[in-house]
């Protein structure tokens, strides 16, 4: 079984250390993982693209601008981000979006802000990593107008309706440990909805560990549970879902595994 977690953020602050991390995660069947390089603050983005430079046979980098942080960044960190994301050793831009649930930045500065790296993705003809919480109508305006036709809609929680106009983009959905929690029925409906060559898996750690993890700091080895839980409502085997999901994130991204 070959596993890949196509979203997962490994800062210092989470993880002291990344080997034992990496370790557990090849034990469990892991080949690959995106780790998402995210704007922390005016000149500060974490730590993504240094372990992803570590290790490249395993992670894949992404770099991105959060809505939370949108009313954060100033000019000298969009050029940087633009500058970093044109590199070829970085994969996608994101994760951006809207979250509509915390509104921790003005939500006409998040849009701002996502547009410009929905234009951005587009114009290095890279994938788009998208969050969005609340904010489905407006979401599927935003990535509508600015015309993105590849990437993914991240940690995916909507339903079978939200589900559908995303597909309809032609994005891909990725699903997280929520679709393992109790009375997440719209979700799970929408997993079956969904078709399989548009799903992918990933953990989003250390956010929302899968049942029978739940309330523990999430790692990538725990998507195997998600994957689990994905081949249960699809009906299929758990090698059939890994064996896709991992080809789905490899042509997405644009990593050999």
């Amino acid at each position: 079984m070959r596993l890949v977690d196509s979203h997962c953020h490994l800062e210092n602050a989470d993880y002291a250390e990344v080997a034992p991390v990496l370790e557990r995660a090849r034990t469990a069947g892991l080949v690959h993982a995106v780790i998402i390089g995210q704007f922390q603050g005016p000149g500060d983005w974490g730590n993504a693209l240094q372990i992803a430079s570590a290790h490249p046979e395993f992670f894949t980098p992404t770099l991105g601008i959060h809505p939370h942080e949108a009313a954060r960044a100033t000019a000298a960190d969009f050029e940087y981000l633009e500058r970093t994301c044109a590199r070829p050793d970085v994969h996608a831009v994101g994760e951006a979006g809207l979250d509509y649930y915390y509104d921790r930045s003005p939500r006409e500065v998040q849009a701002e802000v996502f547009r410009r790296q929905c234009a951005l993705a587009r114009s290095l003809g890279k994938p788009l990593v998208v969050h969005v919480r609340d904010a489905h109508d407006d979401c599927e305006v935003i990535l509508r107008e600015e015309r993105v036709e590849r990437g993914v809609i991240h940690c995916f929680t909507g339903d079978t309706d939200a589900a559908r106009r995303y597909l309809d983009l032609g994005l891909m959905i990725s699903l997280s440990g929520v679709v393992t929690y109790k009375k997440t029925e719209a979700l799970q409906e929408a997993v079956r909805f969904a078709p399989l060559e548009r799903l992918l898996v990933e953990t989003d750690s250390p956010y929302l560990a899968p049942v029978p993890y739940r309330g523990k700091k999430n790692e990538p080895s725990y998507v195997v549970e998600t994957a689990r839980k994905v081949a249960e409502l699809k009906g299929v085997t758990l090698d059939q879902v890994a064996e896709l999901t991992t080809a789905n994130a490899a042509t997405l991204f644009g990593f050999a595994v």
